[in-house]
C-alpha cells in the first residue's frame, strides 16, 4: 500500500492530487512541519531527513523530493498515463520539465520571494521572469507543460501557479495562456477529490 507522508496546505497537497489521478488506494500519514509563520515543529515520525513533505512510502521503498515522487509514481503506474514510458519520444520533454521545476523554477521564485538576487553565472537557476518566459512560451505552444497530454509534471506546475496566480510574484508574467493552462489543469475531478482530503483528521 502506498502511504503519503503529508502536511495539509503544503507542497505535499499536490501529491494528494497526483495520487487521486492514479486512482490506486493509498494511506495518508499526517505529520507536523515547520511553517513560515513560525508555527509547527519537526515530527519524529517523518522519514524525511529535514522534516519536510512530501514523502512517499511504498513497501520497502521511501521516496522524497517532489520530482522524484512524481517520476516514481508515473513509472510505477503506467496505466494512469501520467508520464511517457522509457523509449517514447515524449519522455525527454517530460523528464526535462520535472527537473526544471525543482532545479530552476522553485529556486527562482524562492529567490524573488526572499528578495535575494540570483548569482549570475554560478547558480543553476535564473531570475523568475526569465524562467516564466520559458514556461509561458511552452504553454502558449501546447496545452500542457510537457506536451499534448496531462502528466505528473502538470500537477507540480499548475498546482504551484494556482496558489499564487493573483500574487505580485508573477507580475506581468501572468499571461492569458498561463491562466488558461492553470484552469485547464485544476478543473480536473481528481484535484477536487484531493482538496477534500487536504486537512488534518478530526
Amino acid at each position: 500500500m502506498l502511504t503519503l507522508v503529508h502536511a495539509p496546505r503544503s507542497r505535499s497537497s499536490r501529491f494528494l492530487w497526483l495520487l487521486e489521478e492514479i486512482g490506486e488506494p493509498y494511506d495518508i500519514q499526517y505529520v507536523s512541519i515547520r511553517r513560515v509563520d513560525g508555527s509547527g515543529a519537526l515530527d519524529p515520525a517523518n522519514p524525511h531527513p529535514h522534516g519536510k513533505v512530501p514523502v512517499l512510502k511504498d513497501g520497502a521503498s521511501t521516496v522524497f523530493e517532489q520530482t522524484a515522487i512524481a517520476l516514481y509514481l508515473a513509472d510505477k503506474f503506467p496505466g494512469a498515463r501520467l508520464g511517457p514510458a522509457i523509449g517514447e519520444p515524449a519522455r525527454g520533454a517530460f523528464l526535462t520539465t520535472l527537473a526544471y521545476y525543482s532545479g530552476v523554477l522553485e529556486p527562482a521564485f524562492t529567490s524573488k520571494f526572499m528578495k535575494i538576487g540570483v548569482p549570475r553565472g554560478t547558480a543553476g537557476w535564473v531570475d523568475s521572469d526569465e524562467a516564466m518566459t520559458f514556461v509561458n512560451a511552452r504553454i502558449a505552444a501546447q496545452p500542457y507543460i510537457a506536451g499534448e497530454t496531462f502528466t505528473a509534471a502538470d500537477v507540480l506546475y499548475a498546482g504551484a501557479f494556482a496558489l499564487f496566480m493573483d500574487s505580485p510574484l508573477l507580475g506581468e508574467k501572468k499571461t492569458k495562456a498561463l491562466e488558461d493552462y492553470v484552469a485547464r489543469c485544476v478543473s480536473r475531478p481528481a484535484r477536487a477529490q484531493a482538496a477534500a482530503k487536504d486537512q488534518n483528521p478530526v
